[in-house]
């Protein structure tokens, strides 16, 4: 709910005592008591129509969509789950604290999400390993090289002997057209509140990965299902 106000500013000049009125409006949200002249918004991104070569291009993206949206939430929580990590590591001092904590992580990402994990198939576990190097900044194989004895467990167990892919895959909206895709579906995802946005730590922009890909043809298809 929004209330309006007036405030004015009244000043005498000189001896001729005349007034000047500067009138501003102030908006008041509901639930908050400190009167604000803008109220911040969230940034709108304006997505251009999708168009298909035929009915077999769009297929590939409503599986590749599928695919995404399904492997998304594991990605990020990867991130959330490496930020918090790390920043809690940099607290503990103890050796054998650090190995402890990082062994609480582990177990708790396990017990959470390694039933669903198990079920991906060869592709969705592809599109993981990329989508996680959007979302942390590093390949799985980094993650799984830098972090301590418990996650390189964790992420050889249910990442490479799971899914016999490459954990070296990166993420690259850019230069391969597949990744492209994937990034307009989260883009589309978040829009539509499907799913929750989340920065990529890669840098790139959308609205320039679409022109660029608007105007060249595709020169490969997305992998196979």
């Amino acid at each position: 709910m929004l209330f309006a106000i007036g405030v004015s500013a009244q000043e005498k000049q000189d001896s001729e005592q005349e007034t000047d009125s500067l009138e501003k409006t102030y908006m008041i949200i509901d639930g908050d008591s400190v009167p604000r002249e803008m109220i911040d918004l969230e940034e709108v991104v304006l997505l251009k129509k999708l168009k298909f070569d035929d009915l077999n291009d769009r297929r590939r993206y409503l599986i590749l969509r599928r695919k995404t949206r399904k492997v998304y939430p594991y990605a990020k929580l990867a991130s959330e789950r490496l930020i918090d990590l790390n920043s809690r590591l940099d607290q503990i001092k103890s050796k054998r604290a650090r190995k402890k904590y990082t062994k609480i992580v582990q177990n708790y990402i396990e017990d959470e999400f390694s039933g669903e994990l198990k079920k991906l198939t060869h592709t969705e576990g592809q599109i993981l390993v990329k989508l996680i190097h959007r979302q942390t900044g590093y390949t799985a194989f980094d993650l799984v090289k830098n972090l301590k004895s418990g996650w390189r467990a964790f992420w050889y167990n249910t990442t490479a002997s799971l899914f016999e892919i490459s954990l070296k895959e990166e993420y690259h909206p850019e230069s391969n057209r597949e990744d492209y895709l994937i990034e307009d579906i989260l883009q589309r995802s978040f829009r539509d509140n499907i799913l929750e946005r989340q920065k990529s730590a890669l840098d790139f922009e959308y609205l320039e990965l679409t022109d660029k890909w608007s105007s060249d043809r595709p020169k490969n298809k997305s992998s196979k299902s």
